[in-house]
């Protein structure tokens, strides 16, 4: 029985998501952009979209380009509805 109550509950069905972190400026808190390619109706042209999501990081420990995967949350402020389940890869350290 002590391993089943040690297992998480999954708490219905959230949506989870991979993306780029593109700021960390700010404590807790981090920019995420998710990017898609979509097919113009008319033309045909492959465009690039992006959805830019503010998620919450309890420990600070995603930085700038890094991947991420996130999952929808509670309304944590104004704009802020996602959180950080893991990071898949660091940046190399290279960027300015």
């Amino acid at each position: 029985m002590s391993e089943q109550a040690s297992q998480p509950v999954n708490v219905g069905t959230r949506r989870v998501v991979t993306g780029v972190v593109t700021s960390d400026k700010m404590n807790k808190t981090r920019r995420v952009e998710i990017g898609r390619m979509v097919r113009h109706p008319r033309y045909g042209k492959i465009l690039h979209r992006r959805t830019i999501c503010i998620i919450h990081d309890e420990n600070n420990t995603c930085h700038r380009g890094d991947t991420v995967d996130i999952v929808e949350s509670r309304p944590l402020s104004k704009r802020k509805r996602w959180e950080l389940v893991r990071i898949v890869k660091k940046a190399d350290g290279t960027q300015a």
